[in-house]
């Protein structure tokens, strides 16, 4: 028995050691554009994985992180506008008559300010809904809905805010990053190396976070928590913590994504957004971690692929993807692995017992 734990767990080094070194030697053999579209799927898994957390192991479904990963993008993306400007004023600003840097936009002239506020926001933010709703013992469709209205807030405050966000355009035209060109071949090889790096990190935390005593009491919640509240559990601390989590790593992963695409915008972070980083959780497989790692990939690659392919008609394709994992993958692309992975291991017992029978 603990033979064939050392087995599995060995295994599984190996596969993602594998899957890391063929990722980092990604700019060897894919094109510029090609390695640009990784990394910002990449930027994407991250977001998966602490939505995976929220979701598949603690059973509360937000609608909203679109917003978390915004708040990090925009967070990056101030410091980046005020370097291009020298520290002057973004041309938004110029064009609605203001004369000075907003308060607001003070602490964003410098850079380690802003990636550290990059994170904050998003799970100071979280935290808070989070305890006043967990507490109050607000959740399933409520906590759902709840969400995705904070969604429409907070992308309405953005648009509306035209001096101070840029409104519906957004923040681009970024030169520097630490006064290093950032539309120059290696710059951008050094954004994916450490989105890679960032995306490895964060998925072996937050695996060995619920492989553990935490990850049990995470999914006891989940399948039920009332149980795990008379067991002397407090529910609500642990939600609002993955929660508070959860926003945090959407946050990191808004500001790689700046980083490598160079523009962020309400339409970036609304309902839209936000309702796909759910399904990419589910296409790959909620509640593993690795599942929604390869939803996210996929889906965007199969989004990206069909554009270019089908620039008509490519929103179809997706739908009947999304509609075909949904009837025939209730579980996702890792859940089709795991039956698989089953059926093997019973007819390997099956083949077992009939040899034995044999000598009988």
């Amino acid at each position: 028995m603990q033979s064939t734990i050392i087995q599995k767990l060995l295994g599984h080094r190996i596969i993602f050691s594998i899957l890391f070194i063929l990722l980092l030697t990604a700019p060897l053999y894919l094109s510029d554009f090609r390695l640009n579209l990784l990394g910002k799927f990449l930027a994407f898994a991250i977001l998966a994985i602490g939505l995976d957390l929220l979701w598949g192991y603690t059973g509360v479904l937000s609608l909203g992180h679109g917003i978390f990963f915004g708040l990090g993008a925009y967070c990056m993306a101030m410091y980046l506008k005020l370097e291009a400007n020298a520290g002057g004023l973004p041309d938004f600003m110029t064009w609605s008559g203001m004369s000075e840097l907003p308060l607001i936009w003070l602490p964003f002239q410098y850079p380690i300010v802003a990636i550290i506020l990059g994170v904050l926001f998003p799970a100071f933010l979280a935290f808070v809904l989070g305890s006043l709703t967990f507490r109050n013992r607000i959740s399933g469709v409520y906590f759902t809905i709840l969400s995705q209205a904070l969604v429409l807030v907070l992308v309405t405050l953005f648009v509306g805010a035209q001096n101070l966000t840029g409104g519906t355009s957004g923040l681009t035209n970024f030169e520097t990053l630490f006064g290093i060109p950032m539309n120059e071949a290696s710059t951008q090889t050094m954004f994916y190396i450490i989105t890679v790096v960032v995306l490895a990190a964060i998925f072996l935390g937050c695996r060995r976070l619920v492989n553990g005593r935490f990850g049990n009491v995470l999914i006891g919640i989940r399948d039920g928590e009332n149980r795990m509240r008379f067991l002397g559990y407090n529910p609500s601390a642990y939600k609002t913590f993955i929660y508070t989590l959860s926003a945090a790593i959407a946050g990191m992963a808004g500001m790689l994504f700046v980083l490598q695409v160079g523009i962020i915008s309400p339409t970036m972070i609304g309902i839209i957004p936000s309702i796909e980083m759910v399904l990419w959780v589910a296409l790959g497989g909620r509640g593993t971690i690795i599942g929604p790692v390869i939803g996210a990939v996929l889906v965007n690659a199969a989004k990206t692929g069909f554009s270019e392919s089908y620039p008509d008609i490519w929103t179809y394709f997706l739908g009947l993807l999304f509609v075909l994992v949904v009837v025939f993958l209730p579980k996702g692309l890792t859940g089709l692995f795991e039956t698989w992975k089953a059926r093997r291991k019973s007819q390997n017992v099956g083949k077992h017992v009939d040899v034995a029978k044999s000598y009988r």
